[in-house]
């Protein structure tokens, strides 16, 4: 992902709300089947990490993009920004 391309991301993502949220039990089966459907659907997706998480978000982070074959646009707080192009014919591609 080029520069300019994570830039167009993060200025979109900007006006997102994070839809899920990672908390004590971290990265369990069901939370990534849910990311992975919500990629799928949008492309761009913002998680929150919740304070009680065991793991930094820099980790969190990298986790769920190789979990999701995804790539991390940014973290920023205790928020994180992951993109995946999707091959849904109905989504318009964001990059």
């Amino acid at each position: 992902m080029t520069t300019s391309e994570r830039a167009k991301l993060r200025s979109i993502a900007m006006t997102e709300k994070a839809i899920t949220q990672v908390g004590k039990n971290g990265l369990t089966d069901s939370l990534i089947a849910q990311l992975d459907d919500q990629l799928t659907a949008r492309e761009l997706v913002k998680v929150t990490v919740l304070r009680n998480a065991d793991d930094p978000v820099a980790v969190v982070a990298q986790q769920l993009a190789e979990a999701l074959d995804a790539q991390v646009v940014q973290t920023l707080g205790f928020k994180i920004t992951l993109y995946r192009r999707s091959n849904a014919n109905c989504i318009k591609h964001l990059i």
